[in-house]
């Protein structure tokens, strides 16, 4: 899919505010509601936009904590990645894998209650297959953080 400026418009206001209906969404993007509706449409259909979601307060929600955890896995075949990612995939306090270049393998991003929870989780890291090495950066304070996309429109 080719996209235009338009739709990096609906994209950019989409990306500040999800909850905007179709006609507000609209007025904003200068689009009669009908063609814009159809163009949401199409950007969903085609795997642009991925989904809408509420972004969560983590302290309210008891987890305050935020972990990045770099670790070196013991064998680099397919079986031990496949095997390795499938548990991240099934732990629910990791909420961010990459498979990252370095001196690291994967970088994990953890949130936890405390240090006490992270203790735990950091067992069931330790068991996870393949695992070599980790190593945990605790988050002081997020300067920057879930921020929208930066969209390029189209000269």
């Amino acid at each position: 899919m080719k996209l235009d400026g338009l739709d990096y418009r609906i994209l950019d206001q989409l990306q500040a505010n999800g909850r905007l209906t179709n006609v507000e969404l609209s007025d904003k993007v200068n689009l009669s509601p009908s063609p814009c509706l159809r163009r949401v449409k199409q950007l969903e259909e085609e795997g642009v936009i991925l989904g809408y979601r509420a972004s969560l307060n983590r302290v309210a929600l008891d987890l305050g904590m935020t972990v990045f955890v770099d670790l070196r896995l013991g064998h680099h075949g397919d079986q031990a990645s496949s095997q390795f990612e499938a548990s991240v995939l099934a732990m629910p306090n990791v909420i961010s894998c990459y498979l990252v270049s370095g001196t690291a393998d994967y970088r994990l991003e953890v949130v936890v209650k405390d240090l006490q929870h992270y203790e735990l989780l950091l067992r069931q890291i330790q068991m996870l297959p393949f695992v070599k090495d980790i190593h945990s950066n605790f988050v002081i304070r997020a300067v920057k953080g879930e921020s929208p996309l930066p969209l390029n429109t189209p000269t």
